[in-house]
């Protein structure tokens, strides 16, 4: 499993093959990403198809038509900021995982209800960062988390240090900037930081 799932925004398509090619050389297998503009479903599709070996998943799917859509285009997995009723009894029958995104203990005891153990923990250093995960664990322990939200590379360890957390999401692996400029070079560098970290779950 990757300890950190990159959180990629993609304005040009274009970049997605080369950013996913980039990332698997620094030891990153898995992508997020997220259904925040017109070039993300093509993208997605342009990294399912040529890079096979890229476990992508769609990001911020937000109802049922945005998942239908990330499942056509060819996405492995789908993840939610939040999630309602609806979108989670929709998604426990569609073809692919899905992750709902959760801010309380509440929305994490109904997710569990409809038979989810993994969710989104999101936004995870403004709900209160590692310390409200960590007091998660006691009274749910059946939740596990990838928390996503402001995290950075030096911030990352003490998530993954968490018995209830599998993965991290951050977007410091893929700045903008980097992609945007094609600096495929300081994306894999930043992509082997990131794949040397390690989760204790």
């Amino acid at each position: 499993m990757t300890p950190v799932l990159p959180v990629v925004v993609i304005d040009d398509a274009a970049s997605a093959e080369p950013l996913a090619r980039a990332l698997l050389a620094g030891g990153v297998s898995a992508i997020e990403i997220t259904l925040r503009t017109d070039a993300a479903l093509k993208a997605i599709r342009i990294v399912a198809e040529a890079v096979p070996e890229m476990l992508v998943g769609a990001g911020t799917v937000l109802n049922e038509r945005d998942l239908h859509a990330a499942i056509e285009a060819g996405a492995r997995y789908a993840l939610s900021p939040g999630a309602t009723p609806k979108l989670m009894k929709v998604a426990r029958e569609s073809a692919i995982p899905f992750i709902p995104g959760v801010a309380s203990s509440s929305e994490i005891m109904r997710g569990l209800d409809l038979g989810y153990t993994h969710f989104k923990f999101f936004p995870a250093e403004q709900l209160g960062g590692a310390s409200a995960l960590k007091a998660q664990h006691g009274p749910l322990p059946a939740a596990k988390f990838c928390p996503t939200g402001s995290i950075t590379a030096d911030k990352a360890p003490a998530y993954l240090a968490l018995p209830n957390v599998l993965c991290v999401g951050g977007s410091w692996i893929t700045p903008l900037d980097k992609i945007k400029a094609g600096d495929w070079t300081a994306i894999t560098a930043l992509a082997r930081r990131a794949a040397a970290l390690k989760p204790v779950a």
